[in-house]
């Protein structure tokens, strides 16, 4: 008996579906009335919505925690544009303790805008020789102020108990370079164990001289100015001046990503493993993130943020949510028949 030829084995077949459901976003998998509020507070802070202008109105409109509502606002106003895969991290705005004075474990300046030209090193040289010609903001641990510029943000909290809002005001003219790429390629660290934890606990390992050459090996620096106009219950400003929502504000390359787009991203949970998909808003950017599928997602603050944040690491895919061009609402608006499935 002549046999025909076999089909595709079943791992094989697994894969082709798998590779299918992953062509396009899984709008089932979230809950797209959370990402209402953080797209509204973009739109607040647009000067010019543009191509937005229509979304941001009707957006406005929506009623609160509607998820039908929301499915059908976002199929009416936009459209999934696959940006590709890339790498996903996570960041978050640390709580740190500070001194108002120089002091022993406060040995690290932070600092307001002054000298972009002068690289990290330079920088900390011109304070400890007393020569840095502006104020020092306040006084923090060496690992815990360069992890902070690395955030872009943060809560300062003084010996008496108040606590003060970091905001980024600035950086000197000198790129970043990740500090665990340094010790892979001194062989000091396999690429897999790299996480903001492993860099810590090294940092805190190495003896003073050692820990900081390798945090001099990132030149970069970042400024930072004092935000006592953000209210403690709500999120740091992102680049884009709205305030970042914990799970739903991502950073992103705004030379591929306007600033105030919708994205879906599709990667890993950090703690669990377990698949993470979910509709995020572009509202700030990073000197690291750079790439049309290259996004950083906002954790929130505090311990469990920093936890999941410093985990964050792996590929995902990326969609751009992209305007469409729409007629006016239908009457009855909202509640239309259009839906994300």
């Amino acid at each position: 008996m002549r046999r025909g030829r076999r089909g595709p084995r079943l791992p094989l077949l697994l894969a082709l579906l798998l590779a299918a459901c992953s062509s396009s976003p899984r709008w089932e998998r979230d809950r797209l009335s959370e990402a209402v509020p953080p797209f509204l507070a973009g739109c607040a802070a647009l000067r010019d919505p543009g191509p937005l202008a229509p979304a941001c109105a009707e957006a406005a409109r929506l009623p609160p925690g509607d998820e039908p509502a929301a499915r059908a606002f976002f199929a009416r106003h936009f459209e999934p544009i696959p940006a590709g895969e890339g790498l996903i991290t996570g960041y978050y705005e640390p709580v740190l303790r500070v001194s108002p004075v120089r002091a022993p474990g406060f040995t690290a300046a932070l600092l307001p805008p002054g000298a972009p030209d002068l690289p990290r090193a330079a920088i900390e040289a011109a304070v400890e020789a007393g020569t840095w010609p502006g104020p020092v903001l306040a006084w923090a641990d060496p690992v815990d102020a360069f992890f902070l510029q690395i955030q872009g943000s943060g809560r300062a909290v003084f010996p008496e108990g108040t606590e003060r809002r970091l905001g980024y005001a600035g950086k000197n003219a000198h790129p970043y370079v990740p500090i665990g790429r340094v010790l892979i390629e001194r062989g000091a660290m396999a690429r897999e164990a790299v996480s903001m934890d492993s860099l810590r606990a090294w940092l805190h390992a190495a003896p003073p001289a050692e820990a900081r050459a390798l945090m001099d090996a990132n030149p970069s620096w970042v400024f930072f100015r004092w935000r006592d106009d953000l209210p403690p219950e709500g999120g740091p400003a992102g680049t884009l001046g709205a305030p970042l929502t914990p799970g739903r504000s991502a950073a992103v390359d705004r030379g591929h990503v306007p600033l105030g787009l919708p994205l879906w991203i599709a990667t890993q949970d950090p703690l669990t493993g377990a698949p993470l998909e979910r509709l995020v808003i572009a509202q700030d950017t990073g000197g690291a993130i750079r790439g049309p599928a290259r996004a950083d997602l906002f954790w929130g603050w505090g311990e469990a943020a920093g936890l999941a944040a410093g985990r964050m690491r792996g590929t995902g895919r990326v969609w751009v949510l992209r305007p469409r061009a729409v007629p006016p609402p239908p009457a009855g608006w909202p509640g239309g028949a259009a839906r994300l499935s």
